[in-house]
């Protein structure tokens, strides 16, 4: 059998290995085996340098856990991606906490769903979408949206999903929090207001993952819908 301990990937793999422990991201390998698509054995091998990570296991984790890819590859001794979960502004509970009996107060928009919220302006519109209830999460405008993609890795993670609340009338964004934000799709970005005189002229849409998706500017006129996000439900492991 190889000896693969001195790859320098698997090395620093090792070291990731022990950070999602000791932030209790994972629960040992056969959780962190099942995230990456393989098996405790294969996981156990790999720690011990028995053979090597493939990329595909990589690409996972990366998108998973919000690990700094360049770390695996010695370009930075940053483990992961600023706004990593462990030190995230949104809070985060088991997607198993949701009640779907008694009072029921969230609709739930499924992924495709979500072009259709985006055209919507009539609440009989979502008389057929799902509802639930969360434990501490009252009101009646609470809308929940479940995520796709890894552009606001780590902070939330593909197949989340994200409960907002509408915002009021008087209510005012604030710079850098993460919201829904509802134009002709339905995205969840953190908000920089930008101002020309004291008024607000655009809105930059800022991705968590940025070293992939760069921000881009919506005009206020283009904005149907901003709902702040409150939690977001996940079934990944959570510190």
């Amino acid at each position: 059998m190889g000896n693969f301990v001195d790859n320098p990937v698997n090395r620093r793999f090792r070291k990731v290995y022990e950070q999602l422990e000791k932030l209790k991201l994972i629960k040992g390998k056969s959780d962190l085996a099942k995230h990456l698509g393989t098996y405790n054995h294969v996981i156990n091998s790999i720690l011990k340098g028995e053979r090597n990570i493939t990329v595909d296991q990589l690409h996972k984790m990366f998108e998973t856990y919000g690990v700094n890819s360049n770390y695996l590859f010695e370009l930075s001794e940053d483990v992961f991606l600023s706004g990593h979960p462990a030190t995230s502004d949104i809070p985060s509970i088991p997607k198993s906490a949701g009640h779907y009996s008694g009072r029921q107060n969230i609709t739930l928009v499924p992924h495709r769903a979500t072009a259709g919220y985006a055209l919507s302006s009539q609440e009989n519109d979502f008389v057929d979408y799902p509802k639930f209830s969360i434990p501490g999460y009252e009101g009646d405008d609470l809308y929940a949206f479940e995520i796709e993609g890894d552009s606001m890795l780590p902070t939330i993670t593909n197949g989340d999903i994200v409960v907002a609340e509408k915002m009021r009338p008087d209510e005012r964004i604030k710079d850098n929090q993460v919201y829904i934000v509802v134009t002709d799709s339905v995205v969840a970005k953190r908000i920089q207001l930008v101002k020309e005189n004291g008024q607000v002229v655009s809105m930059r849409l800022i991705s968590d993952n940025d070293a992939v998706y760069k921000p881009y500017e919506v005009e206020p006129t283009e904005v149907r819908e901003i709902l702040k996000v409150k939690v977001r439900l996940t079934n990944h492991a959570i510190a």
